[in-house]
């Protein structure tokens, strides 16, 4: 057994459903401080509900030269920080008797490591320390300051995991300039897919207001789901952007319809449709806002409309750290690797606010948060492998 499978199955036999983190960020960090690292524990959250983070970091002690006069410290150029981040956090199992084998035991069969966070996401976690342990055996002294971010609540609310941690860096000043976020990218095979960025997510509910009366007296009351249909008809048909090399082109879709008392001879007094915006970066929350609310107001509608922005797009151009990767893909599996801003949300969108370049990158994502979560064996060494080399990658561009 590889020293990436054991810790993967050791992590995977934590049952961390969030919030909870089960000891996992322990474990990883008696690993790091064996190789150097400075492990901080951040907890954020109420009583019953506290969230558990981890900042560790690796920096480059400064290298001393004589000077003619007297021994100091050589101004040394500015020393670039990489992050490995991810969660130890897993969803909930859904029904025990539906999986074939118990969710937080980790079980080998048919080539394939089964259990609860398997894809999603701590092979990566054990994919990031045995690539970090392989390159300080072969690179004592590197030249890059090295760092992992942890949290117990990315698959929950996501109020007091990394965005809390990324706070408390820039409060102190804390520079990164690389991020690699251990998210399950690949679709069919590892290394197919890495996320170069993420679409921003704001929903809203609109309450359409009419007046509520019998049915079998329209004249006497207003139905806002008849009033609310045309415009609803038009904010499904606005293009809201074309999008660009990178994004695809901003979506608006419902997501809930309620209206009515019950009743079938009752016209009711509101409609709430709940809604959301899954935007490029060729838009923003205000202009998206001011659009959609021109359309209610073109059709006279009285209504009342909340927002809540779930997070901004970022975009990380290929540069530095997408080459690494890329190289390191290629190096290892022969891929030409895909750059996508496809999917849902991550913690990439607070980190995108305090680090220039971040990229989303792990194992196949088929099987994320379903029964019988999987990866396969085979995919476990060559992802630890990418990792390690992206990160000698990044360490040669260092002495350039």
């Amino acid at each position: 057994m590889t020293a990436t499978l054991r810790l993967a199955e050791q992590l995977i036999a934590r049952a961390s459903v969030t919030p909870t983190d089960a000891g996992c960020q322990e474990l990883i960090a008696q690993r790091l401080q064996a190789v150097g690292f400075h492990c901080e524990t951040i907890v954020s959250g109420p009583d019953g509900l506290a969230v558990t983070n981890l900042w560790a970091k690796r920096a480059v002690t400064p290298v001393k030269q004589a000077d003619t006069a007297t021994d100091s410290i050589a101004i040394q150029p500015k020393t670039k920080t990489l992050v490995f981040a991810g969660h130890t956090d897993v969803v909930p199992t859904g029904p025990l008797c539906e999986w074939d084998s118990a969710p937080f035991t980790p079980c080998q069969r048919d080539g394939k490591l089964f259990g609860r966070g398997s894809s999603d996401m701590k092979v990566s976690l054990a994919a990031f320390v045995v690539a970090i342990e392989e390159f300080l055996a072969a690179n004592p002294e590197p030249r890059l300051n090295l760092a992992m971010l942890l949290t117990s609540d990315e698959e929950g609310p996501a109020n007091d995991g990394t965005v809390i941690v990324c706070n408390a860096l820039q409060a102190r000043g804390e520079t990164l300039d690389y991020c690699i976020v251990g998210e399950p990218t690949s679709v069919a095979r590892t290394g197919d897919m890495i996320k170069n960025g993420r679409r921003g997510t704001m929903s809203g509910r609109l309450t359409i207001k009419g007046v509520q009366g019998h049915i079998a007296y329209p004249h006497l009351a207003k139905n806002p789901i008849h009033l609310s249909a045309p415009a609803l008809a038009e904010l499904v048909a606005v293009e809201w952007d074309k999008g660009n090399a990178f994004f695809p082109p901003t979506t608006w879709q419902m997501s809930n319809i309620h209206g009515g008392t019950g009743a079938s001879n009752v016209i009711p007094g509101a409609v709430v449709i709940d809604f959301n915006f899954r935007f490029s970066t060729e838009s923003t929350p205000e202009s998206l806002q001011q659009r959609l609310t021109r359309v209610l107001e073109k059709y006279e509608l009285e209504y009342d409309l909340t927002w809540v922005i779930g997070g901004l797009p970022f975009l990380t151009e290929p540069g530095a750290l997408v080459e690494a990767v890329q190289s390191a893909i290629q190096a290892e599996t022969g891929i030409t690797t895909q750059l996508s801003t496809t999917g849902g949300t991550s913690d990439g969108r607070f980190l995108a606010k305090i680090c220039p370049q971040v990229i989303e990158f792990g194992p196949p994502n088929a099987t994320i948060h379903k029964i019988n979560e999987h990866v396969k064996v085979a995919d476990i060494e060559p992802l630890k492998n990418i990792y390690r080399r992206a990160l000698e990658n990044l360490e040669r561009q260092a002495h350039l």
